[in-house]
């Protein structure tokens, strides 16, 4: 076997490309600082206890998992970074009110998933611990907005549900945990005569409130239909009286909005809205995110909670291809005004790459486009003459 391969799904990231994520993974945290999100770096590997308490089964599938050396327990490579600012919000801040948190860092996954098909994403996102109410799921939705209009994502479109129906109309027809999982497995693929089937010996009012999910899904008039077809319960009309304002928040950004009360992604993980981003020119989900009360319970300090997370390599994929920005280069020396000249340029944003002896025939790999010559005027940046044509001075 070639020592230069990579295993399946697991890819180096080329100058161009890591350059434009770099840059994007700069531009969303400032932006997360600006709304009032702090960084934090939470570590790669974990205990498993830690990694997988309060998300359910839905990440031990995902999660490489390897013995400590030291311990002898069994330790994690994470899968999802949005349960470690969980325990962090829990126990290490341990902050009374409202919290912000955001991170950028590298997942590890054990099946290739997301628009990159990669095993490790490199996953950016956003958290706000401490408020229950619908306000703060507008807040992390707009961030997400604008995180995707930085990184350059047009005609946006972002598809809304809230888990608590789903969960309300199981309470109310009292499905066992077994059906439950059933219910829940069809309703994913919208089959209605598998799920009449499943629910024959619920009650009528049930069975059809489930049925009528498979249908509950487009515009904002979709919550009106829900309102006359599923039971009036104050969960329900909660629920769908958040959908309403959230919808209605986030189409004034001139983001098409759509509804499809039967998505139940992360129903063991979720409690209330749940979101998926999409635009042109992507096979799948930009982004994701949600509400997710419970997860702090597990803890031992439940708080509220909402966010949302996207892989940058999944970002860029139906971007324009990278380019890198050309350099200037410059002589060999250390001529006192030569190196000035050098820290003077850097320190306004270029790239000044001073050659080395004996690679003068290499010099086209450098990629610049200018170069700093000594003249009477001492050392200016003139434009590399293409041949036969004159240098320009710039």
């Amino acid at each position: 076997m070639r020592n230069w391969l990579l295993p399946e799904y697991i890819e180096d990231v080329l100058p161009a490309e890591a350059a434009r994520i770099e840059q994007l993974r700069r531009r969303l945290l400032d932006l997360f600082r600006s709304h009032g999100y702090q960084l934090v770096i939470p570590p790669l590997m974990e205990y498993v206890e830690s990694l997988m308490t309060g998300t359910g089964h839905d990440l031990d599938l995902a999660t490489f998992k390897v013995v400590d050396q030291l311990t002898g327990r069994l330790m994690g490579v994470r899968a999802d970074i949005t349960p470690q600012t969980a325990r962090i919000d829990a126990h290490m801040l341990n902050a009374q009110g409202v919290s912000r948190l955001c991170y950028a860092g590298s997942v590890a996954r054990t099946q290739p998933d997301g628009l990159a098909q990669t095993r490790e994403p490199l996953q950016v996102g956003a958290e706000l611990y401490g408020h229950a109410g619908v306000e703060s799921d507008i807040e992390i939705q707009r961030l997400l907005v604008k995180a995707l209009q930085a990184a350059g994502v047009q005609d946006l479109h972002i598809d809304f549900s809230h888990v608590g129906i789903f969960g309300s109309l199981i309470g109310q027809g009292r499905v066992s945990d077994a059906l439950e999982q059933q219910l829940y497995g069809v309703l994913q693929s919208k089959d209605q005569s598998a799920l009449r089937a499943l629910a024959v010996d619920l009650d009528a009012d049930t069975r059809e409130a489930l049925c009528s999910l498979t249908e509950l899904n487009g515009d904002i008039s979709v919550l009106d239909a829900a309102a006359r077809r599923l039971p009036a319960s104050a969960e329900i009309s909660q629920a769908l009286q958040d959908l309403r304002q959230i919808g209605e928040q986030i189409a004034s950004l001139g983001v098409q909005v759509s509804f499809d009360l039967a998505e139940l992604r992360g129903y063991h993980y979720h409690s209330g809205t749940v979101f998926a981003a999409y635009a042109q020119g992507y096979a799948g989900p930009l982004a994701l995110g949600g509400r997710y009360d419970e997860v702090g319970l597990a803890f031992g300090r439940a708080r509220p909670a909402t966010g949302f997370s996207l892989d940058m390599r999944g970002l860029v994929t139906a971007l324009p291809p990278a380019v890198l920005a050309r350099g200037i280069v410059a002589p060999q020396g250390i001529d006192a005004a030569l190196l000035l000249k050098i820290d003077q340029l850097r320190a306004a944003g270029e790239i000044v790459i001073q050659e080395l002896p004996g690679h003068a025939e290499h010099r086209a790999e450098l990629d610049c486009d200018r170069e700093l010559v000594l003249g009477e005027q001492g050392w200016q940046v003139v434009q590399i003459a293409a041949a036969g044509n004159a240098a320009a001075v710039l």
